[in-house]
């Protein structure tokens, strides 16, 4: 379900621009949106799911938190609509740039041609997109991470953990960004243990069908890798991933959670026991430094790439369970050494 809430306005042109943005996208923030040379701060265009999704979008969220603390902004963020063209996409970004936002960030692959023309427009705005390294301009930062060390890892400790020797990845919708994932988890899981078998499953074939917006489909889609055996589960798809958590739980087997630290969402909080670790990307992190340069006066631009080398991507140890596992521990930190160092070149397809 969609989470719309109003911005608060301090004045009737403000007013009007506010109600510019929400005629592409419901803003979520409720903090204000006005013009001006004054650079209110960042502005966030969220990806499917939206606020609330206890992964991709709320890590974002947490990066626009830190930089409003920080610098006084008052950032603003924005929800995706059902059906939403290109065209709407390139209206809302326009939009939040012509209010006096800097940065403007995309949060998603899907945001790539709309960043790529809302910037040809605003050349002293700089433009953020996540996940994406398409776009080649002066003023645009591509924000993008090695999300198939992180996800390599997950299959060291999927491998390490089960019993059943069978472990399940699903992943959101079948797209480069999350094969990367697959076949990162997929290699630690064949490095760590001989023998055991991956099964795989995508739930759409396009985001527009639902795959990151659709606990529904993630729980159908982990109950039955249950059912096949399955006693890890890893998801990387949005905020259908808590529907994979559920089911987990249900079964009294592991699952694996993704982009944040799933075990501390409060969303998650029933379920928590049954999340073994997370695969982590510091979304809050690369949005927060591009805020930073901007305010800085030396923005960001070009390609932004976090990896276990910089900590920009991670593997969370917050259930003690995990965390106490010296074995587990061991194999971990026997993986990171060697992607660190190059011994171990994890595949991103």
């Amino acid at each position: 379900m969609r989470r719309v809430s109003r911005i608060a306005v301090a004045s009737v042109a403000t007013a009007a621009l506010a109600v510019t943005v929400s005629a592409c996208g419901s803003s979520s923030s409720s903090k204000s949106a006005g013009g001006g040379d004054k650079n209110l701060g960042l502005a966030l265009a969220y990806d499917v799911g939206g606020k609330g999704d206890q992964s991709f979008n709320d890590a974002a969220t947490a990066g626009m938190d830190k930089a409003d603390q920080e610098f006084g902004y008052k950032s603003t963020a924005v929800e995706p609509q059902d059906g939403e063209s290109d065209a709407d996409k390139v209206q809302r970004l326009e939009t939040l740039a012509k209010q006096g936002y800097n940065p403007v960030i995309g949060v998603g692959f899907a945001y790539a041609p709309a960043v790529k023309a809302a910037a040809a427009k605003f050349p002293k705005t700089t433009f953020g997109i996540v996940d994406d390294n398409q776009i080649k301009a002066s003023n645009v930062t591509d924000l993008v991470f090695h999300e198939e060390q992180a996800s390599y890892l997950a299959g060291v400790a999927a491998a390490k953990t089960t019993k059943t020797n069978t472990v399940g990845f699903i992943g959101g919708v079948d797209v480069p960004l999350i094969h990367k994932f697959e076949a990162g988890f997929k290699q630690g899981v064949a490095d760590t243990k001989k023998g055991v078998t991956v099964k795989s499953q995508y739930l759409t074939q396009t985001a527009q069908e639902g795959g990151f917006s659709s606990p529904d489909k993630g729980e159908n889609a982990a109950n039955g890798q249950i059912d096949a055996g399955a006693d890890v589960v890893y998801a990387a798809a949005g905020l259908s991933g808590q529907g994979v958590i559920k089911a987990a739980s249900e079964h009294k087997i592991w699952a694996i959670g993704v982009d944040s630290d799933q075990y501390k969402q409060d969303a998650l909080a029933k379920y928590k026991a049954s999340i073994l670790t997370s695969a982590m990307k510091d979304v809050s992190g690369a949005v927060f430094n591009l805020a930073k340069s901007v305010k800085d006066g030396k923005p960001q631009t070009g390609e932004v790439r976090a990896s276990l080398a910089t900590g920009g991507v991670s593997l969370s140890d917050s259930n003690p369970v995990f965390k106490d596992n010296a074995d587990l521990q061991a194999a971990i930190k026997k993986a990171e050494e060697g992607i660190k160092s190059g011994s171990i070149t994890v595949k991103d397809s």
